[in-house]
């Protein structure tokens, strides 16, 4: 039973950062990103929460099972410290985006995150594979992201 409250936990934890970072997110009629302009391929807005919930519960479940790694304890300290700043980065990219419209200044920062993303997943990959596997698709998504970014960037 522990195995599955800490699972949820996990998974909680990691679903707030998509919590927090709406706050920011405004996407309706009338709001500044409805009126700038975007790629033809820019999903509709409706494609995002899916998204991003499921890649959320995946972050939360590859994130609990590499906590549950305690015989590697030199790793997991390192790739949950890493997973607790792209959490971070991944909040403050909405804020810069939608919130403060600093298209250029998202941009570097997503970058930023997709590094971190990228280190994520090679610390996670030594603690436990599956783990690892779970964080592609994000990783995948961040990277359209950060094309749809700099591509909304370019075009404004």
């Amino acid at each position: 039973m522990k195995y599955y409250r800490d699972l949820f936990l996990w998974v909680l934890f990691s679903l707030s950062a998509g919590f927090l970072g709406s706050f920011a997110t405004v996407t309706g009629p009338g709001s500044w990103y409805s009126l700038i302009e975007k790629p033809l391929w820019n999903p509709p807005s409706w494609v995002f929460g899916p998204v991003w919930t499921t890649l959320f519960v995946l972050i939360g479940a590859a994130s609990f099972l590499v906590w549950r790694q305690h015989d590697r304890s030199h790793l997991v300290f390192v790739g949950l410290g890493v997973f607790f700043f792209q959490f971070v980065l991944n909040i403050l990219w909405s804020y810069l985006f939608f919130a403060f419209q600093n298209l250029f200044v998202a941009f570097v920062e997503i970058v930023i995150l997709w590094l971190m993303i990228v280190l994520m997943i090679v610390l996670f990959f030594r603690v436990r594979t599956l783990a690892g596997w779970f964080l592609v698709p994000y990783l995948f998504w961040v990277t359209f992201v950060a094309f749809l970014n700099f591509t909304i960037w370019q075009l404004n």
